[in-house]
């Protein structure tokens, strides 16, 4: 990882820590050659590479440790199991690395944590996950029977509100997630997902059709076998100026 990390463009320079207790130890440092030309509302660090797995500290435990920082670095873990990939997640990873690493997924490791800090402003300060802007391959870490499964976003057809959680339905089934469908609202508005009812939020790409009846509107979604869902009076603004009246325009049309 040193090399892979040292060998990029992006990369100024790189630390390294045989352990957790090294690397907070360093994070904590005064040292003046450490924090030369680092300003007062930036962490020591751009970004902690950690891997999973370490003597003492885990790089779990190291990741609740840093969030506790006034200026957190940005986290990236690096591992061989994937079943760790939902509590990275969680602890406010930005990215998740599998072994063997190469120096095309470092980059693009890299090239996020570039974007959560310009979207941070000058405070350099890492956003939380859920306020990040969507990567264009972004994908979800779900457990299924015990086993963690990286969902691509394009293929979520819609998001079922349930409580405090969201279910994501693809064409080959649905998976349960916890996150609040509010969060994914905020985070997937600009990849294309729109709000159309308080429990459901879809992808206008796979919208085949709007409906209208005596209770109102409804649509169709394309993308695997048509599926129904309600749209609330709140929402119909909004879904028509999307669906018909921007493309309408587009053409020129009255």
């Amino acid at each position: 990882m040193k090399f892979l990390l040292g060998s990029n463009p992006r990369v100024g320079r790189v630390l390294t820590a045989f352990d957790a207790a090294e690397a907070l130890r360093l994070l904590r440092s005064d040292d003046p050659e450490l924090i030369a030309g680092r300003e007062e509302n930036e962490s020591i660090v751009d970004a902690v590479f950690a891997d999973v797995s370490m003597p003492g500290l885990s790089g779990m435990e190291l990741a609740r440790v840093l969030t506790a920082f006034r200026i957190p670095p940005a986290l990236v873990f690096i591992t061989g199991h994937e079943e760790n990939a939902l509590e990275a997640f969680e602890v406010g990873a930005l990215d998740y690395i599998m072994k063997p690493a190469n120096a095309d997924r470092v980059d693009r490791a890299l090239r996020t944590i570039e974007k959560n800090k310009e979207q941070s402003g000058k405070s350099g300060t890492p956003q939380p996950l859920e306020a990040a802007v969507p990567d264009d391959d972004e994908v979800i870490p779900v457990e299924l029977a015990g086993t963690t499964r990286m969902i691509p976003r394009k293929e979520v057809r819609w998001v079922e509100a349930q409580g405090d959680y969201a279910r994501l339905h693809t064409t080959e089934g649905s998976h349960l997630v916890r996150i609040p469908l509010a969060q994914l609202e905020e985070r997937w508005g600009e990849a294309g997902f729109l709000r159309i009812h308080r429990s459901f939020l879809v992808s206008l790409a796979l919208v085949s059709e709007l409906r209208m009846s005596s209770s109102g509107y409804s649509v169709v979604l394309g993308g695997g076998p048509p599926k129904e869902l309600p749209v609330s009076r709140r929402h119909t603004r909004e879904l028509k100026d999307r669906l018909v009246k921007a493309p309408r325009d587009s053409w020129g049309q009255p």
